[in-house]
């Protein structure tokens, strides 16, 4: 197996691609830490893991609060002696409103986490990484990196941009730890974050632009699935991907090449 005595840690692992990633990782052999918010989902991800004799155990934490992602950091080192990856994935799509319409408070709670969360993940995480080289990947999106025309998004797609920075800032920095960092940038994927984007007086701020029929060229306009992004990332996590790393990766069907 791929990942055999592997430890991994997934954040946003309750539903959609963590959740995809917290079972293939663990199929693959990888020690799961599966992180969220919300215990139930968690325990659900546990559960499926556990059916099919793999290892895993649940944390309950917000990624935006740091004490909190200290102590979850500290719970697999404390369980299973060691940390090797890291998929920075949990966020939200926020409040998508025209800009003198977005609140603060909004604004805040977005980047809080989203970007927030995603440094405070990694940040804990690499003193452990660095013990014996590991494997960071960071879930951005195409919006903010190839595709700015969804028009309200903007604290969304700030967060995405600046997880690209972030990404390959560490990714140079933490070479010499062999640690590897990359970003992935999925495009359309069949997953809950976007029923809970809530978009307010778009009508008249949204420029009128009209697509060709099939927004997904590679799949008839099709979204993707959270098993092929768990695909990748278990790509970037292991050996496979030994020489890449400060990459970002978009996994779209060629979307963003479409409608950017």
């Amino acid at each position: 197996m791929q990942l055999a005595e592997k430890v991994a840690l997934i954040t946003g692992a309750g539903s959609g691609i963590g959740q995809a990633t917290a079972l293939l990782l663990a199929k693959e052999g990888a020690k799961v830490a599966a992180l969220g918010r919300t215990e139930e989902e968690l325990y659900k991800t546990i559960a499926q893991i556990h059916e099919f004799g793999g290892e895993a155990i649940p944390i309950k934490a917000d990624i935006s609060i740091p004490d909190q992602m200290q102590h979850a950091i500290k719970q697999i080192a404390d369980k299973w002696g060691h940390l090797d990856i890291v998929f920075a994935n949990a966020g939200i799509n926020g409040v998508w409103a025209p800009l003198e319409e977005l609140d603060p408070d909004e604004w805040n709670k977005t980047i809080n986490i989203n970007l927030t969360g995603t440094y405070l993940t990694v940040k804990y995480a690499v003193p452990y990484l660095k013990q014996q080289g590991g494997s960071v990947i960071i879930t951005s999106s195409i919006n903010g990196t190839r595709v700015f025309s969804n028009t309200g998004a903007t604290a969304y797609a700030s967060t995405k941009a600046a997880q690209v920075a972030f990404g390959k800032m560490i990714a140079l920095e933490l070479a010499k730890h062999r640690i590897r960092v990359n970003v992935i940038c999925p495009g359309a994927i069949e997953t809950d974050i976007d029923s809970s984007t809530d978009r307010q007086d778009l009508k008249d701020a949204k420029e009128p632009v009209e697509y060709p029929e099939g927004e997904i060229p590679l799949t008839d306009g099709k979204p993707g699935s959270s098993e092929q992004v768990a695909q990748l990332v278990l790509f970037l996590a292991s050996d496979a991907s030994s020489l890449i790393t400060g990459t970002e990766m978009w996994i779209d069907g060629g979307e963003s090449l479409l409608v950017g």
